[in-house]
Protein backbone atom coordinates (compact mmCIF):
# COMPACT_ATOMS: atom_id res chain seq x y z
CA UNK A 1 0.00 0.00 0.00
CA UNK A 2 1.58 3.19 -0.79
CA UNK A 3 0.30 6.39 0.40
CA UNK A 4 1.13 10.25 -0.02
CA UNK A 5 1.54 12.83 2.49
CA UNK A 6 0.22 16.35 1.05
CA UNK A 7 1.47 19.15 3.57
CA UNK A 8 0.52 22.73 4.00
CA UNK A 9 2.93 24.42 1.36
CA UNK A 10 4.04 28.10 1.93
CA UNK A 11 1.69 30.40 0.69
CA UNK A 12 3.34 33.33 1.09
CA UNK A 13 6.55 34.93 2.06
CA UNK A 14 6.57 34.95 6.20
CA UNK A 15 3.77 33.13 6.12
CA UNK A 16 3.71 30.41 9.05
CA UNK A 17 -0.15 29.27 9.16
CA UNK A 18 -2.92 29.21 6.67
CA UNK A 19 -6.72 28.77 7.96
CA UNK A 20 -8.43 25.98 6.09
CA UNK A 21 -12.16 27.32 4.76
CA UNK A 22 -13.49 24.24 2.40
CA UNK A 23 -12.90 21.16 2.11
CA UNK A 24 -13.90 19.85 -1.26
CA UNK A 25 -13.63 15.82 -0.58
CA UNK A 26 -13.94 13.90 2.51
CA UNK A 27 -12.62 10.51 3.64
CA UNK A 28 -13.39 7.82 1.12
CA UNK A 29 -13.60 10.04 -1.52
CA UNK A 30 -11.34 9.30 -4.94
CA UNK A 31 -9.08 11.75 -6.20
CA UNK A 32 -8.00 12.47 -9.54
CA UNK A 33 -4.23 14.03 -10.00
CA UNK A 34 -4.42 17.85 -10.27
CA UNK A 35 -8.14 17.67 -8.56
CA UNK A 36 -8.74 20.44 -6.23
CA UNK A 37 -9.02 18.77 -2.57
CA UNK A 38 -9.02 22.11 -0.21
CA UNK A 39 -8.74 25.53 -0.36
CA UNK A 40 -6.82 27.65 2.36
CA UNK A 41 -6.23 31.33 3.18
CA UNK A 42 -4.01 33.90 4.87
CA UNK A 43 -3.66 37.95 4.26
CA UNK A 44 -7.02 37.39 2.77
CA UNK A 45 -6.09 35.58 -0.26
CA UNK A 46 -7.66 32.64 -0.86
CA UNK A 47 -5.67 29.44 -2.76
CA UNK A 48 -7.19 26.17 -3.81
CA UNK A 49 -4.48 22.97 -3.31
CA UNK A 50 -4.75 20.37 -6.13
CA UNK A 51 -4.10 16.48 -5.64
CA UNK A 52 -0.75 15.60 -6.85
CA UNK A 53 -1.76 11.95 -7.47
CA UNK A 54 -4.80 9.76 -8.17
CA UNK A 55 -6.24 7.96 -5.60
CA UNK A 56 -8.64 7.22 -2.04
CA UNK A 57 -8.21 10.16 0.48
CA UNK A 58 -7.39 8.29 4.12
CA UNK A 59 -7.08 11.10 5.95
CA UNK A 60 -7.98 14.61 6.29
CA UNK A 61 -6.54 17.16 9.00
CA UNK A 62 -8.57 19.88 10.31
CA UNK A 63 -12.18 21.71 9.78
CA UNK A 64 -13.47 24.73 7.86
CA UNK A 65 -11.60 27.57 10.33
CA UNK A 66 -8.35 25.70 11.72
CA UNK A 67 -5.11 27.16 11.18
CA UNK A 68 -2.85 24.52 10.24
CA UNK A 69 0.89 25.37 10.02
CA UNK A 70 3.04 25.21 7.07
CA UNK A 71 4.79 21.86 6.90
CA UNK A 72 1.98 20.24 8.27
CA UNK A 73 0.45 17.35 6.97
CA UNK A 74 -3.40 18.46 5.72
CA UNK A 75 -4.03 15.49 3.79
CA UNK A 76 -3.22 11.66 2.59
CA UNK A 77 -4.29 10.07 -0.54
CA UNK A 78 -3.82 6.00 -0.93
CA UNK A 79 -2.17 5.52 -4.15
CA UNK A 80 -3.29 1.68 -4.22
CA UNK A 81 -5.92 1.24 -7.22
CA UNK A 82 -6.72 -2.24 -5.16
CA UNK A 83 -6.94 -0.36 -1.96
CA UNK A 84 -9.23 2.15 -3.57
CA UNK A 85 -11.88 0.49 -4.86
CA UNK A 86 -12.87 -1.05 -1.40
CA UNK A 87 -12.87 0.51 2.05
CA UNK A 88 -9.97 0.40 3.63
CA UNK A 89 -9.43 -1.59 7.23
CA UNK A 90 -8.41 0.38 10.38
CA UNK A 91 -4.98 -1.39 10.03
CA UNK A 92 -4.94 -0.61 6.47
CA UNK A 93 -5.45 2.97 7.08
CA UNK A 94 -2.55 3.01 9.08
CA UNK A 95 1.12 3.69 7.69
CA UNK A 96 3.08 0.78 8.20
CA UNK A 97 6.45 1.38 9.68
CA UNK A 98 8.25 0.06 6.65
CA UNK A 99 6.48 2.42 4.31
CA UNK A 100 7.53 5.76 5.21
CA UNK A 101 4.45 8.16 3.51
CA UNK A 102 6.02 10.25 0.59
CA UNK A 103 5.82 14.02 0.37
CA UNK A 104 4.98 15.73 -2.64
CA UNK A 105 5.46 18.98 -3.63
CA UNK A 106 1.92 21.43 -3.86
CA UNK A 107 1.58 23.85 -6.55
CA UNK A 108 -1.35 26.68 -5.53
CA UNK A 109 -2.78 29.59 -7.18
CA UNK A 110 -4.87 32.77 -5.83
CA UNK A 111 -8.48 31.86 -6.99
CA UNK A 112 -11.91 32.74 -5.69
CA UNK A 113 -12.34 32.67 -1.79
CA UNK A 114 -14.75 29.86 -0.92
CA UNK A 115 -17.05 32.17 0.47
CA UNK A 116 -17.56 33.52 -3.23
CA UNK A 117 -18.04 30.17 -5.59
CA UNK A 118 -21.64 29.08 -5.64
CA UNK A 119 -22.38 26.17 -3.74
CA UNK A 120 -23.40 22.74 -5.87
CA UNK A 121 -27.34 22.17 -4.95
CA UNK A 122 -27.87 19.15 -2.49
CA UNK A 123 -30.56 17.46 -0.67
CA UNK A 124 -31.06 18.58 2.60
CA UNK A 125 -29.98 17.22 5.24
CA UNK A 126 -32.49 17.55 8.23
CA UNK A 127 -30.96 16.93 12.20
CA UNK A 128 -31.16 13.76 13.48
CA UNK A 129 -34.36 12.97 15.90
CA UNK A 130 -35.46 10.12 18.48
CA UNK A 131 -37.26 7.74 16.61
CA UNK A 132 -41.20 7.98 16.68
CA UNK A 133 -43.73 5.33 16.19
CA UNK A 134 -46.55 7.39 15.18
CA UNK A 135 -46.21 8.69 11.10
CA UNK A 136 -46.25 12.32 10.76
CA UNK A 137 -49.36 13.33 9.13
CA UNK A 138 -49.04 14.98 6.08
CA UNK A 139 -50.63 15.03 2.62
CA UNK A 140 -49.72 12.78 -0.61
CA UNK A 141 -48.57 15.77 -1.93
CA UNK A 142 -46.18 16.96 0.57
CA UNK A 143 -44.75 13.61 1.11
CA UNK A 144 -44.12 13.35 -2.68
CA UNK A 145 -42.31 16.55 -2.27
CA UNK A 146 -40.37 15.79 0.69
CA UNK A 147 -39.18 12.60 -1.18
CA UNK A 148 -38.05 14.79 -3.62
CA UNK A 149 -35.92 16.95 -1.23
CA UNK A 150 -35.16 13.83 0.73
CA UNK A 151 -36.54 15.12 4.33
CA UNK A 152 -37.39 12.98 6.80
CA UNK A 153 -40.93 14.64 7.86
CA UNK A 154 -40.44 13.23 11.18
CA UNK A 155 -38.08 16.33 11.86
CA UNK A 156 -40.60 18.52 10.54
CA UNK A 157 -42.96 20.40 12.89
CA UNK A 158 -46.88 20.47 11.88
CA UNK A 159 -48.71 23.64 12.40
CA UNK A 160 -51.88 21.96 10.78
CA UNK A 161 -54.93 20.41 12.54
CA UNK A 162 -53.52 17.64 14.76
CA UNK A 163 -49.94 18.76 13.67
CA UNK A 164 -50.62 17.72 10.07
CA UNK A 165 -47.45 18.69 8.28
CA UNK A 166 -48.18 21.62 5.62
CA UNK A 167 -46.71 22.62 2.30
CA UNK A 168 -45.41 25.86 3.92
CA UNK A 169 -44.16 24.11 6.81
CA UNK A 170 -41.72 22.14 4.76
CA UNK A 171 -40.65 24.99 2.65
CA UNK A 172 -39.90 26.86 5.71
CA UNK A 173 -38.03 23.65 7.10
CA UNK A 174 -35.90 23.89 3.39
CA UNK A 175 -35.35 27.88 3.60
CA UNK A 176 -34.08 27.60 7.20
CA UNK A 177 -31.31 24.76 6.36
CA UNK A 178 -33.34 21.98 7.61
CA UNK A 179 -33.23 23.04 11.23
CA UNK A 180 -36.98 22.85 12.69
CA UNK A 181 -39.17 25.70 12.25
CA UNK A 182 -40.78 26.45 15.73
CA UNK A 183 -44.43 28.78 15.59
CA UNK A 184 -45.93 30.48 17.89
CA UNK A 185 -49.56 30.56 17.82
CA UNK A 186 -50.63 33.83 15.96
CA UNK A 187 -51.38 37.23 18.27
CA UNK A 188 -54.40 38.99 18.37
CA UNK A 189 -53.53 41.00 15.24
CA UNK A 190 -52.86 37.76 13.40
CA UNK A 191 -49.12 38.07 13.28
CA UNK A 192 -46.65 35.43 14.54
CA UNK A 193 -43.56 35.79 17.04
CA UNK A 194 -40.65 34.27 15.37
CA UNK A 195 -38.72 31.81 17.89
CA UNK A 196 -35.99 30.71 15.24
CA UNK A 197 -32.22 31.53 15.39
CA UNK A 198 -28.95 30.37 13.00
CA UNK A 199 -25.86 30.48 14.67
CA UNK A 200 -22.87 30.69 12.28
CA UNK A 201 -18.90 30.16 13.34
CA UNK A 202 -17.36 33.02 11.51
CA UNK A 203 -13.68 31.80 9.94
CA UNK A 204 -11.86 33.16 6.46
CA UNK A 205 -12.23 36.46 5.56
CA UNK A 206 -15.00 37.98 8.05
CA UNK A 207 -12.74 36.39 10.99
CA UNK A 208 -9.76 38.48 9.56
CA UNK A 209 -11.95 41.02 9.25
CA UNK A 210 -13.35 40.91 12.65
CA UNK A 211 -9.70 40.89 14.40
CA UNK A 212 -8.44 43.49 12.42
CA UNK A 213 -11.21 46.23 13.28
CA UNK A 214 -10.64 45.12 17.12
CA UNK A 215 -6.94 46.31 16.93
CA UNK A 216 -7.87 49.15 14.72
CA UNK A 217 -10.42 50.47 17.31
CA UNK A 218 -8.09 50.38 19.91
CA UNK A 219 -6.16 53.45 17.96
CA UNK A 220 -6.75 56.77 19.36
CA UNK A 221 -8.50 58.48 16.33
CA UNK A 222 -9.60 61.90 15.22
CA UNK A 223 -12.08 62.35 12.65
CA UNK A 224 -12.25 65.50 10.49
CA UNK A 225 -15.15 66.31 8.11
CA UNK A 226 -15.21 68.83 5.37
CA UNK A 227 -17.50 69.57 2.94
CA UNK A 228 -16.10 69.85 -0.86
CA UNK A 229 -17.64 71.66 -3.81
CA UNK A 230 -17.35 68.75 -6.90
CA UNK A 231 -19.13 70.97 -9.31
CA UNK A 232 -16.01 71.73 -11.41
CA UNK A 233 -14.13 68.04 -11.13
CA UNK A 234 -17.42 66.41 -12.00
CA UNK A 235 -17.66 68.33 -15.18
CA UNK A 236 -14.32 67.40 -16.29
CA UNK A 237 -14.75 64.01 -15.29
CA UNK A 238 -18.00 63.74 -17.30
CA UNK A 239 -16.15 65.60 -20.10
CA UNK A 240 -13.38 63.27 -20.09
CA UNK A 241 -15.70 60.06 -20.10
CA UNK A 242 -17.48 61.73 -22.68
CA UNK A 243 -14.35 61.85 -25.12
CA UNK A 244 -12.01 59.23 -24.23
CA UNK A 245 -10.60 56.44 -26.10
CA UNK A 246 -11.84 53.05 -26.50
CA UNK A 247 -8.78 51.51 -24.83
CA UNK A 248 -9.33 54.12 -22.28
CA UNK A 249 -11.09 53.17 -18.52
CA UNK A 250 -14.33 55.09 -17.29
CA UNK A 251 -13.30 57.95 -15.07
CA UNK A 252 -14.43 57.53 -11.28
CA UNK A 253 -14.08 60.07 -8.56
CA UNK A 254 -11.64 58.02 -6.98
CA UNK A 255 -8.97 58.95 -9.45
CA UNK A 256 -9.13 62.92 -9.12
CA UNK A 257 -9.42 62.30 -5.11
CA UNK A 258 -6.41 60.04 -5.28
CA UNK A 259 -4.25 62.60 -7.31
CA UNK A 260 -5.27 65.05 -5.15
CA UNK A 261 -3.97 63.54 -2.60
CA UNK A 262 -1.00 62.50 -3.32
CA UNK A 263 0.06 66.23 -3.95
CA UNK A 264 -1.31 66.79 -0.60
CA UNK A 265 0.48 64.20 1.61
CA UNK A 266 3.72 65.94 0.07
CA UNK A 267 3.55 68.59 3.15
CA UNK A 268 2.04 66.05 5.78
CA UNK A 269 4.28 63.20 5.10
CA UNK A 270 3.70 61.58 8.61
CA UNK A 271 -0.62 60.86 7.18
CA UNK A 272 1.72 58.33 4.01
CA UNK A 273 3.10 56.36 6.90
CA UNK A 274 3.17 52.99 9.14
CA UNK A 275 3.26 53.21 12.92
CA UNK A 276 4.11 50.21 15.20
CA UNK A 277 3.91 51.44 18.76
CA UNK A 278 4.85 48.13 20.23
CA UNK A 279 8.87 49.85 19.27
CA UNK A 280 8.13 53.11 18.78
CA UNK A 281 8.61 53.12 15.28
CA UNK A 282 7.23 55.33 12.19
CA UNK A 283 7.71 54.75 8.43
CA UNK A 284 7.23 57.67 6.40
CA UNK A 285 6.85 57.07 2.38
CA UNK A 286 7.90 58.71 -0.20
CA UNK A 287 5.88 56.99 -2.33
CA UNK A 288 2.00 56.30 -2.47
CA UNK A 289 0.69 53.10 -2.15
CA UNK A 290 -2.87 53.97 -2.43
CA UNK A 291 -5.48 51.02 -0.66
CA UNK A 292 -8.96 51.58 -1.97
CA UNK A 293 -11.54 49.45 0.06
CA UNK A 294 -13.19 47.00 -2.10
CA UNK A 295 -16.67 45.59 -1.07
CA UNK A 296 -17.12 41.93 -2.06
CA UNK A 297 -19.36 38.72 -1.24
CA UNK A 298 -16.63 38.11 1.15
CA UNK A 299 -16.14 40.84 2.94
CA UNK A 300 -13.88 44.32 2.68
CA UNK A 301 -10.61 43.80 1.50
CA UNK A 302 -8.18 46.80 0.05
CA UNK A 303 -6.31 46.12 -3.67
CA UNK A 304 -3.49 48.71 -3.45
CA UNK A 305 -2.40 50.80 -6.50
CA UNK A 306 1.62 50.82 -5.62
CA UNK A 307 2.94 53.42 -6.50
CA UNK A 308 0.09 55.81 -7.20
CA UNK A 309 2.47 58.93 -7.39
CA UNK A 310 4.06 57.39 -10.95
CA UNK A 311 0.54 57.22 -12.62
CA UNK A 312 -1.72 60.11 -13.99
CA UNK A 313 -5.55 59.55 -13.91
CA UNK A 314 -5.99 57.04 -16.61
CA UNK A 315 -3.31 55.03 -14.90
CA UNK A 316 -4.97 55.10 -11.67
CA UNK A 317 -8.36 54.52 -12.87
CA UNK A 318 -7.47 51.30 -15.05
CA UNK A 319 -5.20 49.73 -12.81
CA UNK A 320 -8.41 50.16 -10.07
CA UNK A 321 -10.97 48.60 -11.97
CA UNK A 322 -8.40 45.68 -12.90
CA UNK A 323 -7.91 45.27 -9.17
CA UNK A 324 -11.25 45.57 -7.75
CA UNK A 325 -12.72 43.07 -10.15
CA UNK A 326 -9.67 40.41 -9.39
CA UNK A 327 -10.65 41.05 -5.68
CA UNK A 328 -14.65 40.45 -6.24
CA UNK A 329 -13.51 37.49 -8.15
CA UNK A 330 -11.42 36.65 -4.73
CA UNK A 331 -8.18 36.23 -7.81
CA UNK A 332 -6.21 38.87 -6.24
CA UNK A 333 -2.76 37.83 -5.18
CA UNK A 334 -1.59 38.35 -1.66
CA UNK A 335 0.91 41.35 -3.82
CA UNK A 336 -2.20 43.33 -4.62
CA UNK A 337 -3.94 43.14 -0.98
CA UNK A 338 -1.13 44.38 0.65
CA UNK A 339 1.51 47.17 1.15
CA UNK A 340 -0.96 49.72 1.43
CA UNK A 341 0.61 53.07 2.77
CA UNK A 342 -2.71 55.31 2.81
CA UNK A 343 -6.69 54.32 2.13
CA UNK A 344 -9.57 55.46 0.80
CA UNK A 345 -12.74 53.97 1.42
CA UNK A 346 -15.95 55.19 -0.22
CA UNK A 347 -20.07 54.30 0.70
CA UNK A 348 -20.65 57.59 -1.51
CA UNK A 349 -22.72 55.29 -4.05
CA UNK A 350 -24.53 54.03 -0.88
CA UNK A 351 -25.81 57.54 0.67
CA UNK A 352 -24.86 59.01 3.46
CA UNK A 353 -23.59 62.56 4.57
CA UNK A 354 -20.95 61.49 6.68
CA UNK A 355 -19.04 58.16 7.96
CA UNK A 356 -16.53 57.78 10.95
CA UNK A 357 -13.85 55.63 8.94
CA UNK A 358 -11.80 52.84 11.00
CA UNK A 359 -8.01 53.02 10.01
CA UNK A 360 -6.47 49.62 8.17
CA UNK A 361 -2.86 49.50 10.52
CA UNK A 362 -0.34 50.17 10.68
CA UNK A 363 -1.54 53.10 8.13
CA UNK A 364 -2.20 56.30 10.61
CA UNK A 365 -4.25 57.67 8.00
CA UNK A 366 -7.94 56.69 5.92
CA UNK A 367 -10.24 58.88 3.46
CA UNK A 368 -13.83 58.47 3.32
CA UNK A 369 -15.99 59.48 0.62
CA UNK A 370 -19.40 60.31 1.09
CA UNK A 371 -22.70 60.88 -1.64
CA UNK A 372 -22.64 64.12 -3.95
CA UNK A 373 -26.14 66.21 -3.34
CA UNK A 374 -26.79 68.65 -5.69
CA UNK A 375 -28.89 72.11 -4.05
CA UNK A 376 -29.01 75.65 -4.62
CA UNK A 377 -26.46 78.26 -3.76
CA UNK A 378 -25.62 81.86 -3.64
CA UNK A 379 -22.52 82.70 -6.33
CA UNK A 380 -21.47 85.90 -4.55
CA UNK A 381 -23.35 87.78 -7.05
CA UNK A 382 -26.50 87.62 -5.62
CA UNK A 383 -27.67 84.62 -7.39
CA UNK A 384 -28.66 81.25 -7.30
CA UNK A 385 -27.00 78.56 -9.16
CA UNK A 386 -26.66 74.71 -8.39
CA UNK A 387 -23.62 73.36 -6.98
CA UNK A 388 -22.73 69.58 -6.15
CA UNK A 389 -21.30 69.11 -2.96
CA UNK A 390 -19.77 65.93 -1.31
CA UNK A 391 -18.07 65.61 2.32
CA UNK A 392 -15.08 63.68 3.20
CA UNK A 393 -15.06 61.93 6.18
CA UNK A 394 -11.49 61.30 6.98
CA UNK A 395 -9.79 59.51 9.79
CA UNK A 396 -6.33 60.25 11.52
CA UNK A 397 -4.22 58.26 14.13
CA UNK A 398 -4.45 61.42 17.04
CA UNK A 399 -0.70 59.79 17.98
CA UNK A 400 0.89 60.71 14.87
CA UNK A 401 -0.78 62.93 13.22
CA UNK A 402 -2.28 65.80 15.04
CA UNK A 403 -5.44 67.40 14.46
CA UNK A 404 -3.98 70.68 12.64
CA UNK A 405 -2.52 68.61 10.50
CA UNK A 406 -5.13 66.44 9.64
CA UNK A 407 -6.90 69.47 8.82
CA UNK A 408 -4.54 71.09 6.65
CA UNK A 409 -4.17 67.91 4.51
CA UNK A 410 -8.04 67.94 3.61
CA UNK A 411 -8.00 71.53 3.47
CA UNK A 412 -5.95 71.24 0.64
CA UNK A 413 -7.58 68.11 -0.89
CA UNK A 414 -10.47 70.68 -0.71
CA UNK A 415 -8.66 73.39 -2.81
CA UNK A 416 -7.62 70.82 -5.42
CA UNK A 417 -10.69 69.05 -6.35
CA UNK A 418 -12.37 72.66 -6.57
CA UNK A 419 -10.19 74.24 -9.05
CA UNK A 420 -9.43 70.38 -10.62
CA UNK A 421 -6.95 72.60 -13.57
CA UNK A 422 -4.48 72.77 -10.39
CA UNK A 423 -4.31 68.76 -10.48
CA UNK A 424 -2.45 68.83 -13.69
CA UNK A 425 0.47 71.91 -13.03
Amino acid sequence: MAEHKIKMPDVGEGVVEAEIVTWHVKVGDLVEEDQDVVDVMTDKATVEIPSPVSGKVVRLTGDAGDMIAVGSEILVIETDSDAAASEPTTEQKQTKPEEQPTEVPVVVAPTKSAESQPKPTSPVSAPAKPNSSSKPLASPAVRQRALELDVDLSDVSGTGPAGRILRQDLDDFVAAGGRAVVKSAPTQNGRQKLTGQTETKIIGIRRKIARNMEAAWKTPLITYVEEIDVTEVEALRQHLNANRNEDQPKLTLIPFLGTALIQALKDIPQANAHYFPEDDRLIEFDGVHLGIATATESGLVVPVLHHAEAMDIWEMAGTLASLSAQARDGKASRDNLTGSTITITSLGAMGGLVTTPILNPPETAIIGVNKISERAVFDGMGRVVPRKFMNLSSSFDHRIVDGYDAAMLIQKVRQLLEHPATLFI
